[in-house]
């Protein structure tokens, strides 16, 4: 009998073909659906390029791929642990290992264990304040999963945990602080803001009935200009931070493209369409990529 796979994987016949127990852990750590480490490893990789040290420091941004595939997945799993009470009466989230019940909580404290301490390994790889900034983000990472039963803007905590990444990066490449972190950091929690309001648009029925708090449904028919705004938001602080990296007009042309980008996500945004906005919240692996070649140019340039 082949296993149980959620909605939204992207590697539906690949995840067919494993076993049972190798299928949940896989869906549980979501391997299947790599958008997420994505998302937690741009920031770090921007910070890394801003510095301009991406070339010379290659070896610093395998390591934040590493961690981000290990944390982000290490979070899904402390977050699937948390909601699995919640994820039972959505309809998108009823078929994740834990809420189905067939992953039990001790093997899913256990793989949690075993994925921190990937995280753990890549932390040792760092300079000491790198270090100390990293561990300070271990209380938001887990305050998270509560967040949508007490604020309408879950969105926002995770911004802050999801963007962290960047005020970690930058001490560990360069050996300090620098205003163009806390600017770029800021810029990424809008940006972090942004997709998952559009993330959340998939669920917003499901919410209401199960009680979970979003921006979405905070938003509503304003979703549209809400995250239009906050993509206005994110790249006026990012261009604070190539300013503060290079005081050039010219630097400040490198947002072009991910503007361009984020455009189109906000243009065609359609509040009654989950497939659709999965697909622009999915597209936001491109507008990393278009950040970091941003932050790329200016660096090395600076």
């Amino acid at each position: 009998m082949a296993p149980p796979i959620v909605p939204d994987t992207q590697h539906r016949g690949t995840v067919a073909k494993l076993s049972p127990l190798a299928s949940d852990l896989v869906q549980l750590a979501r391997f299947d659906r790599p958008i997420g480490a994505w998302l937690l490893f741009w920031p770090g990789a921007w910070a890394i390029a801003l510095t301009g040290r991406a070339v010379a420091r290659w070896d610093l941004l395998l390591w934040f791929a590493l961690g981000s595939i290990a944390m982000r997945s290490a979070g899904c799993v402390y977050n699937d642990i948390v909601d699995r009470d919640l994820d039972a009466r959505v309809a998108r989230t009823r078929a994740r290992p834990i809420a189905s019940g067939r992953v039990s909580l001790p093997v899913a404290w256990g793989f949690l264990l075993a994925l921190c301490a990937v995280g753990l390994i890549v932390l040792l790889q760092l300079p000491l304040l790198a270090q100390a900034i990293a561990i300070a983000s271990i209380a938001l990472v887990a305050a998270y999963p509560f967040m949508k039963r007490i604020t309408w803007w879950p969105q926002a905590w995770l911004g802050l945990v999801f963007s962290w990444a960047a005020l970690v990066a930058w001490p560990a490449a360069s050996g300090r602080f620098e205003a163009a972190a806390l600017l770029l950091y800021a810029g990424s929690v809008l940006w972090v803001i942004g997709y998952d309001t559009i993330y959340a648009l998939q669920d917003i029925e499901d919410d209401a009935l199960a009680g979970v708090k979003s921006s979405a449904r905070a938003l509503g028919d304003r979703a549209k200009g809400g995250v239009a705004l906050l993509y206005a938001g994110a790249l006026l602080l990012w261009a604070a931070a190539l300013w503060a990296r290079r005081p050039d007009p010219l630097a400040l042309l490198a947002l072009g493209p991910v503007a361009l980008h984020l455009g189109w996500q906000v243009a065609g945004l359609r509040r009654d369409d989950p497939a659709d906005a999965l697909r622009r919240f999915r597209a936001n692996r491109f507008a990393g990529l278009l950040m970091f070649l941003a932050c790329l140019a200016v660096g090395t340039a600076a």
